[in-house]
């Protein structure tokens, strides 16, 4: 009987109670994500080289050019490892070294060191491989769509185990699927980057979409991205790999060291989208960047400040995107941005050029406590650098924090599916609705100073209840009634204690 999403998201979780109190919580990832890669790959490669064998003998089965995945070197297979009692972490970290011998782009992929995890003896790290063995994960036997998503569950299970330190790799799912829905659409050769990659969650889900939703092949597209923490850019590489995902993913901050740049003509890499969620109001390079040789942060002769990065973020994913006049069609971005990137004053300046410059398509408003990192309430700039004619000069304001958008959860609030819907459904149709939504021009944004406060625009109060008069007038008659008859009793008692 096939393995069930459900059977195999539980047996993945296993593993954290079989290495639990040995590493820290904040460390599951580092040893568990690796083995369950490597047991695909390994799989996967064995599934096939017994194809080839069969096809053209044993002397060219090796050959690399034959697999579609990481060619896993003799020795080294997923039963060699299990084969072993003694020694297993120096096993280990062998294997992951030879592996990645063998398939350079896999280089910086495998960071865990098992011999320096002193409580993660042979007995627990026996157990770990033994309790993986249990079932086959190569395609025929659990399709990469169903293995990727069970990835993609046990990266957020660790990021819940982690708590607040999590949040900062991991995008909740609803956040993440509003992002791709904003600016879908999307075309077989079409490319996909994130400068803030994490664990490669929004390169994932637009994948899924393009295949779920507009039943297109994700394989034909090119995803990208670029991560400062290098365990978890190694989480973010195993993630695409898993999902079959043609994708690079670079190591480095994306606003001191951009990886992906046409160095010739001294430009960054411009993509169709831009999806991200950038840490909230860090640090950033200021003052190594004053004369950026890409030229990102030209929009205003003083650069964000630099212990406040929001800006810094927002100009250099703008300059990543496609434009009508050099890449025949333009480039949209979605954005997970702080709300005060919307209205504080010292960065108006930067507000009027992105306006003025017409790329700022709509903003959504989100609920507070959505992030596992960060209570505070969030917004979603939305880019465009090829406006619809329709859309040019106007920006819409949609605001989504009300209760009808989201749920309340045991730690954390989530955007509901009809919530999702809700704003998805106003934003294509570029509807104005009462309390929700509104189309506002340009002139008006203009009058406001360039604040971006979705209250200005949309009102955002609660309506006030109709008030019935006559059920009113009768609550106060009865009121007063009572207050009578209490009045009557006090005076009765301080006559009998002959108080005047």
């Amino acid at each position: 009987m096939p393995l069930s999403l459900d059977e195999l998201e539980s047996h993945l979780f296993k593993c954290a109670d079989i290495i639990r109190d040995a590493v820290d919580p904040t460390d599951y990832k580092e040893y568990i994500l690796p083995l369950v890669y490597y047991k695909s790959i390994s799989d996967e490669f064995e599934k096939q080289y017994n194809e080839n064998v069969e096809e053209y003998g044993e002397e060219f089965a090796r050959r690399n050019n034959l697999y579609d995945i990481p060619v896993v070197p003799e020795g080294y297979l997923w039963d060699d490892l299990r084969a072993v009692s003694d020694n297993v972490d120096e096993t280990l970290n062998e294997s992951f070294e030879a592996l990645t011998t063998e398939n350079p782009e896999l280089k910086g992929v495998f960071r865990a060191d098992y011999i320096d995890a002193d409580a993660l003896d042979d007995d627990r790290l026996g157990k770990l491989v033994e309790h993986l063995s249990k079932y086959d994960l190569d395609r025929d036997s659990v399709p990469p769509d169903m293995l990727g998503e069970a990835y993609m569950d046990l990266v957020r299970h660790f990021a819940e185990e982690e708590g607040k330190s999590g949040g900062q790799f991991f995008t909740p799912p609803h956040i993440v699927n509003l992002c791709v829905r904003l600016v879908d659409d999307f075309e077989d050769g079409m490319t996909f980057h994130d400068p803030t990659v994490g664990s490669g969650g929004m390169l994932i889900e637009a994948a899924r979409y393009y295949r779920e939703e507009q039943g297109g092949d994700p394989t034909k597209m090119t995803f990208t991205g670029q991560e400062v923490n290098p365990d978890i850019a190694a989480i973010a590489k195993m993630n695409l790999s898993i999902h079959g995902l043609d994708g690079e993913i670079e190591r480095e901050d994306s606003l001191s060291s951009p990886a992906f740049t046409d160095e010739e003509n001294s430009e960054l890499t411009r993509f169709d989208r831009v999806l991200a969620n950038f840490p909230f109001s860090a640090d950033w390079a200021k003052d190594e960047l004053q004369d950026d040789p890409y030229e990102r942060f030209d929009w205003h002769e003083k650069l964000p400040r630099a212990d406040r990065g929001d800006y810094a973020f927002i100009m250099h994913m703008a300059k990543q995107l496609k434009r009508p006049d050099t890449d025949k069609g333009g480039g949209k971005a979605a954005i997970v941005i702080p709300h005060g990137v919307l209205f504080r004053k010292h960065e108006s300046r930067y507000r009027e050029y992105m306006l003025e410059e017409d790329m700022v398509e709509a903003i959504v408003g989100l609920p507070e406590n959505l992030f596992q990192n960060n209570s505070i309430p969030s917004a979603v700039l939305v880019l465009n650098t090829d406006k619809p004619a329709e859309r040019e000069g106007e920006v819409q304001f949609i605001h989504a924090a009300d209760e009808a958008f989201y749920e309340e959860l045991s730690n954390q609030n989530e955007l509901t599916e009809d919530g999702l819907d809700h704003i998805v459904s106003n934003f294509r149709e570029w509807a104005t609705e009462e309390r929700v939504s509104r189309t506002v021009s340009l002139d008006e944004i203009r009058e406001n100073d360039y604040n971006l406060n979705i209250a200005l625009y949309v009102d955002t109060t609660e309506p006030e209840e109709d008030i019935d008069v006559e059920e009113e007038l009768a609550k106060l008659r009865e009121l007063q009634a009572e207050r009578d008859e209490i009045e009557a009793t006090m005076n009765e008692h301080m006559e009998a204690l002959n108080y005047e």
